[in-house]
């Protein structure tokens, strides 16, 4: 190649870096903008008194003891909220997490509640199977679907039950179409000292919630995590998860797909299928309430972290193959070596000047990302042990990524599979995987018991 020609190829590649870069800056300002006018004001809901308010059940699955369980589970009998109920559903009669729930009933004698005990297998996800017979057995139409793992503010029903009426939260324009699903951003924090923990508390408060914040407030395609997701039972059944669009004229083709939560058993990414199918199937939107979700990260090893990262880029990776791949040049040591680079090339700036300037600003942004989600800036008595677990974060994207974007592979609960397209999965038979997790020393779950301050 001439010269002439090579300076083209630098020219043109550093044209490209820097338009990229610009644009992820500008989704990261949006995601920062978009989080201050949002969750930095969280007004009380009139439906919090209203006694016309809509009936909503609240599913909670539940499987052992998970971190801050009692706490996680006793905010959803304090929500300020007239008319809802709970259902908690357990796989087996002897699951650990039945005494908490029989204890918190007791407790709230007024509140309506119901047990299922009992799964039944449509499929492969272990936590659809856990939630269809709570899932028919619930009173009303309006489901709230909340992990064990996680607590809420007790106006949180009441203002998600806003955004799914259409009454946008602070800031928001009114929907141009009807709302199918209400979803929370999760903000962890981790009351253990382990490196896991830290790096799952640092990724979920930063980058994680930046991003996510930023690609639904331009809101051009669904994007939404499960833990805490409000919606209607109505919408379920007129969705297959195949991702086409239906109408009222097709709603009986593909007879051979179930309709529903049944439809989702066969993903192991099921909440994000079910959001995905009500935007395009039926063309509905999504919308974030100004409220987060507490995910307490319990005993969390580096392991742990590690091959949780891993599961969902596989996961991703079958389906959203493009949006994947792009993942690594979204993150801040990539981005600083694009912008060195094509800077240096085109105006002679100094490398080192060009790094100092992206990571302090980067984590100025991250830091301001955090202080709207939390309430307040990052505590003095946590700071450098965050801003450290925040570096090597940092660090290790991109490695952890070019390890699993090679395999297909995951675990989850204990169970190993295999993901297949469109984020479907079958029961893996090698081995392979297991061993190499036991080299690394990856634990199986995650549960621990929970001291209960009212026994």
């Amino acid at each position: 190649m001439s010269r002439g020609n090579l300076d083209l190829v630098f020219l043109g590649s550093s044209l490209v870096g820097i338009a990229w870069y610009l644009c992820l800056w500008a989704l990261g300002l949006l995601g920062c903008w978009a989080a201050r006018h949002r969750y930095r004001v969280r007004p009380r809901s009139p439906l919090a008194t209203s006694i016309s308010a809509p009936g909503v059940s609240i599913l909670r699955p539940l499987k052992g003891l998970d971190t801050n369980l009692y706490e996680n589970l006793e905010s959803t009998f304090q929500q300020e909220y007239q008319n809802f109920e709970i259902i908690f559903s357990v796989a087996e009669a002897n699951d650990q997490a039945l005494p908490i729930v029989r204890d918190l009933i007791s407790k709230y004698p007024h509140i309506k509640t119901k047990v299922v005990i009992g799964e039944e297998v449509v499929g492969i996800n272990p936590k659809v199977n856990n939630l269809i017979r709570s899932y028919r057995q619930a009173s009303n139409d309006i489901l709230w679907v909340l992990d064990s793992n996680v607590m809420v503010h007790p106006g949180t029903l009441a203002r998600s039950v806003d955004a799914l009426e259409g009454l946008p939260p602070p800031g928001s324009p009114v929907p141009r179409r009807k709302i199918a699903v209400v979803h929370h951003v999760p903000f962890a924090f981790a009351n253990e000292a382990k490196l896991g923990s830290r790096l799952e508390e640092a990724f979920l408060n930063t980058n994680h919630a930046k991003m996510y914040i930023a690609i639904n407030t331009v809101a051009i395609e669904s994007c939404v995590v499960g833990k805490s997701n409000l919606y209607r039972r109505s919408d379920i059944e007129r969705v297959n998860g195949t991702l086409k669009p239906s109408s009222a004229e097709d709603i009986h083709v593909d007879v051979q797909l179930p309709r529903g939560l049944p439809a989702f058993g066969r993903f192991l990414a099921e909440d994000n299928m079910i959001a995905s199918a009500l935007w395009h199937e039926l063309e509905l939107r999504h919308d974030l309430s100004c409220d987060v979700v507490r995910n307490v990260v319990g005993n969390m090893t580096l392991a742990d972290y590690v091959w949780r990262r891993v599961r969902w880029i596989r996961v991703r990776k079958h389906m959203v193959l493009l949006a994947t791949l792009l993942e690594p040049f979204t993150e801040a040591v990539v981005l600083s070596i694009i912008a060195s680079l094509s800077f240096r090339y085109l105006f002679a700036i100094p490398p080192w000047i060009t790094i100092m300037l992206h990571y302090t600003i980067w984590l100025f942004i991250d830091m301001d990302i955090y202080a709207s989600l939390a309430g307040h800036p990052l505590p003095a008595a946590i700071r450098w042990g965050f801003l450290a677990a925040w570096a090597v974060r940092e660090l290790l994207a991109l490695p952890i990524f070019l390890f699993a974007i090679f395999g297909n592979e995951v675990v989850w609960r204990g169970n190993r599979y295999q993901v297949l397209r469109n984020g479907e999965v079958k029961r893996a038979t090698s081995s392979h995987f297991s061993r190499l997790r036991q080299i690394m020393g990856s634990s199986v779950d995650y549960y621990e018991p929970v001291i209960q301050s009212s026994q």
